[in-house]
């Protein structure tokens, strides 16, 4: 049958495919409109399959925090290049998956791939996208967070990096909150306590030490003794309270937070782009 220009502009509008792929859909449906999207779709999948085994390493991370900063849900959307990232339905869909998190609370990638989105799901979504921008689009990683105290936020510029930070109580001042979430955002810290470092680092640390001071020349028993002051300056570098406070090197963060009135952090997220 004849398609017309207009059909093929229309199914074009629609989908975001390409117009001899839109013309081929119609023909392949019989001017169908419907089954049409339902070819481009299936060759969506078709697509998707082919690139399951390329590497999705750029894409974003999208945030919706709550006006009372009770709850957070941060979602990272992955692509394969940093051009695509940048596209403004990608950067769309990345939000909507975000508040869709948040709205049905999922804190996992395989989660929210199964919930209801538009007029299909969030896998059928992602395999729209990928029929349409034709690079492999995936949903990562998803970190839902809730709170008594308070949640802030803090997106690095490209949204290749995120930080959610909960105090233990509300803040007086924004301004507090982040300079301690730009803080986690910085100095990549592993726990917030020095009880919460796993107990196989810390052992780690401490052997990597007694060989860096045996082989300086001090004997074992000195040597076990002394590694436990390089125990301490590594919580100090790595665990978020006791680390100097970046905009100020005489405090610690908690020193900080004493010094300015603010509560201590229950917790932190730091969603590094391609790191889990």
């Amino acid at each position: 049958m004849s398609i017309s220009a207009a059909d093929v502009k229309k199914l074009r509008d629609v989908t975001g495919a390409g117009m001899m792929d839109c013309k081929k859909a119609l023909s392949e449906a019989n001017g169908d409109m419907e089954a049409a999207i339902e070819y481009l779709r299936k060759k969506g999948q078709k697509v998707a399959e082919k690139r399951a085994d390329r590497d999705a390493k750029q894409g974003l991370i999208a945030v919706h925090l709550s006006d009372d900063g009770k709850k957070a849900a941060a979602v990272e959307l992955n692509c394969e290049t940093d051009f695509v990232a940048r596209n403004e339905e990608f950067i769309q869909n990345a939000e909507a998956f975000a508040k869709l998190a948040f709205d049905q609370n999922v804190a996992t990638a395989d989660a929210i791939r199964g919930l209801a989105f538009e007029s299909g799901t969030v896998a059928g979504q992602l395999e729209t996208l990928v029929g349409k921008i034709g690079e492999k689009i995936d949903i990562s990683r998803v970190v839902l967070l809730q709170t008594e105290g308070q949640i802030v936020s803090y997106i690095h510029p490209g949204s290749q990096l995120a930080v959610l930070v909960d105090f233990e109580g509300p803040l007086k001042n924004a301004e507090v909150g982040k300079d301690v979430a730009m803080q986690v955002a910085a100095m990549s810290p592993i726990a917030t306590r020095r009880e919460e470092v796993d107990g196989s680092v810390l052992e780690k640390e401490r052997e990597i030490a007694v060989e860096q001071l045996i082989n300086e020349g001090k004997p074992e028993e000195i040597a076990r003794k002394a590694a436990e002051g390089k125990i301490r300056r590594f919580y100090e570098e790595r665990v978020l309270l006791e680390q100097k406070f970046v905009k100020d090197n005489s405090l610690s963060v908690a020193q900080y937070l004493k010094q300015e009135g603010e509560p201590a952090v229950k917790s932190f997220s730091r969603i590094q782009l391609g790191e889990h």
